[in-house]
């Protein structure tokens, strides 16, 4: 239907409405009313077909295709926006037919057009930046873990704050390329849009510097954060704690707030081991040459006994050590062969890494107790093969402290107060 078929069909309408004894105004208004819903209808049925046929299209494309890229385009809904643009097209060329007689609501008509053409461009814009987002991540690994979708809601922001401009353009007439105008709406953007500028800087920053990455395991107490990074986007950074639960976190704190990523552990060549067993202080004693006896039956520290035995004798008979009292001179004690043992257990176990730091030391004594630290690192990081190396160690040094007649330190329970009675 072209322009000269409408305004035939229109002169047509509006005569036969004058014929029926209508005034020429109504009969205008009336003929006005039917060409819309006609064009409406018109427009309706062509998108339908347009939208079904470009969409068809694409997909057999896309089924034919080697890349995913168009895959992708598919389901950012790219040709059904497309799409869209014909039936937009054929409305704004009949407009100037429809509304022949009324050249003020034409005009209001073209401007909401325009509008409407702004807003599609936008979507457009943004299914293919979603697009691209989602090829890249797929064809390449290396952006798997960086923050894309920072950088596409920026570029979304200054596509939404241009189309404002142009859409307010349309509609007043007011000119965007006023210095007085742009300055008014900077500072309107400044206010407004404050949270997402610190997001962006944050989002750059958090890149660059190589921050966080998606999949890092991240502890943020301030926020209660302890878990996977699954997201980062230009406001928050979204966490999945062990707990199955999520927690949203400002990006703009991870440059500001102090917070602990355990990448590091995950790229390094062992898991932390920092625990300690407390020993009740009462029980700590010099080793009497009977328990030297029976101690060597350890084989684990037959070799440190045997060897600390000679340089202390070779000592006590330099100085002329009394040892009819057993304080005197240079002793063994129980505690102290048990660190060793504890030591020597720890390089023996295939799961500890032996390249990286390894010690059992003695820390403050406190009420509880003389805290005995082990500290070392097993080969395997995973969670629950990390917790049980560590569960496996320290279930053999608290089941192999008495033989070395030391007690474990432990808060007297009912059963204990009640057995005094």
């Amino acid at each position: 239907m072209n322009r000269e078929t409408m305004l035939t069909y229109a002169g047509w309408v509006r005569d036969l409405l004058i014929e029926q004894g209508m005034g020429p105004g109504w009969a205008k208004l009336i003929n006005a009313a039917l060409l819309i819903i006609v064009v409406a209808i018109i427009a309706t049925i062509l998108d339908i077909i347009t939208r079904k046929i470009i969409v068809q299209l694409f997909k057999a494309f896309s089924n034919r295709s080697k890349t995913t890229f168009d895959d992708f385009l598919v389901l950012s809904n790219f040709p059904r926006y497309l799409a869209h643009s014909i039936p937009l097209f054929l409305t704004w060329y009949l407009i100037p037919v429809i509304f022949t007689d009324y050249p003020q609501v034409e005009r209001h008509v073209e401007t909401l057009a325009e509008a409407y053409l702004v807003i599609l461009c936008i979507l457009i814009f943004r299914s293919i930046l979603r697009t691209i987002n989602k090829y890249v991540r797929e064809s390449n690994e290396k952006y798997a873990d960086k923050p894309l979708e920072s950088y596409m809601q920026v570029l979304m922001i200054f596509a939404w704050g241009a189309g404002i401009f142009f859409i307010v353009n349309a509609l007043t007439g007011y000119s965007i390329t006023s210095i007085a105008t742009l300055g008014a709406a900077s500072a309107v953007i400044l206010l407004i849009f404050k949270d997402t500028i610190l997001g962006f800087v944050a989002s750059i920053q958090v890149s660059v510097n190589d921050i966080v990455r998606i999949g890092d395991w991240i502890t943020f107490q301030k926020y209660g954060a302890d878990g996977l990074v699954t997201e980062i986007n230009l406001a928050t950074v979204r966490v999945q704690n062990w707990d199955n639960t999520y927690t949203t976190i400002p990006t703009y704190s991870l440059i500001s707030d102090s917070f602990q990523n355990w990448r590091g552990m995950q790229e390094s060549s062992g898991r932390r081991i920092k625990r300690a067993i407390y020993i009740k202080q009462s029980t700590v004693r010099y080793l009497t040459p009977e328990d030297i006896e029976t101690l060597k039956g350890i084989s684990l520290v037959k070799p440190y006994i045997e060897h600390r035995e000679r340089d202390i004798a070779k000592y006590n008979e330099r100085v002329n050590a009394d040892k009819s009292v057993l304080i005197n001179g240079r002793n063994q004690t129980n505690l102290g062969v048990f660190r060793k043992y504890i030591d020597a257990y720890l390089h023996e176990s295939p799961a500890i890494n032996k390249d990286m730091y390894l010690m059992v030391r003695h820390l403050a004594p406190t009420d509880k107790g003389i805290p005995i630290e082990i500290f070392c690192f097993s080969y395997d990081k995973v969670w629950q093969n990390y917790e049980a190396i560590q569960a496996d160690l320290f279930d053999h040094f608290i089941a192999a402290a008495p033989y070395f007649d030391l007690e474990i330190f432990e808060l007297p329970t009912g059963k204990d107060i009640s057995s005094l009675n």
